[in-house]
């Protein structure tokens, strides 16, 4: 492939990885991860209402990795609410927090920790390992690689690492919300009166954020591949058979 193309798919890799970057980093920052509803169970079975009824007894959140916010309604009006690892009066929300648990041991019950302490060291990683491929493929374009780390070697190594780490934070950020059922405990969180349950949930745009950033890194690799360079796997069964065949010269 003539080197201009080259440059120009590296080019383009380089510009969508570095995207990538950004968005995880902004998305990281927002509470846009999760949207849930949740019922009263408790104004529901006193004044047993059905129908339109339940509308008064039907409160949301929204939420994401550092700090949320939403609204309890359990028939006697709207009682919004906030939460974050910046409040005392709210459960240990993401690995800053860590140092809370010492003194207020309660929050560990509210919230699987290692999950969530592991969604944010992924989700690092993945900010880290993006940055440093938008850096390798604006230097494949422009400079003189080696065929080893800086060459298509470590752009395929950094794309492999980078869409595994954003498959693990969507997966254990799943896996926190539905099977630990997240957003249940922060409605029930302190409140001792009434007990509420999950409606529904769906993923905002922070999530599918993320889901974008593997897609690309994906697609990322297509391009390395486009521009002339056998998959790793490939180049060495490739390696093993020449080398097969000269020990059969011999």
């Amino acid at each position: 492939m003539p080197s201009q193309q080259k440059k120009v798919i590296f080019c383009t890799a380089g510009v969508l990885s570095l995207a990538c970057a950004l968005g995880v980093v902004t998305a990281l920052g927002t509470p846009s991860w999760i949207k849930a509803t949740f019922l009263c169970k408790t104004g529901v079975l006193l004044v047993n209402a059905s129908g339109q009824e339940l509308a008064k007894f039907t409160g949301e959140m929204q939420y994401g990795l550092f700090h949320g916010e939403g609204v309890r309604q359990c028939g006697l009006g709207a009682r919004p609410f906030r939460f974050s690892c910046k409040s005392q009066l709210h459960f240990n929300y993401l690995l800053g927090c860590l140092v809370l648990s010492s003194v207020f041991p309660d929050f560990l019950k509210a919230i699987p920790v290692s999950i969530h302490v592991n969604v944010i060291l992924f989700s690092t990683i993945l900010i880290l390992l993006t940055t440093v491929g938008t850096a390798f493929f604006m230097y494949n374009a422009f400079g003189k690689p080696f065929e080893t780390l800086h060459g298509p070697l470590g752009l395929y190594l950094l794309s492999f690492i980078s869409g595994s780490c954003g498959c693990l934070v969507m997966i254990l950020f799943a896996s926190e919300v539905k099977i630990h059922h997240l957003s249940e405990k922060i409605a029930n969180y302190k409140e001792g009166t009434y007990a509420y349950k999950t409606q529904s949930e769906k993923y905002t745009i922070s999530f599918w954020v993320v889901f974008i950033c593997f897609f690309v890194h994906v697609l990322n690799g297509l391009l390395i591949r486009l521009a002339g360079f056998q998959f790793p796997f490939a180049k060495s069964k490739e390696t093993e058979t020449t080398n097969v065949a000269a020990d059969l010269m011999y």
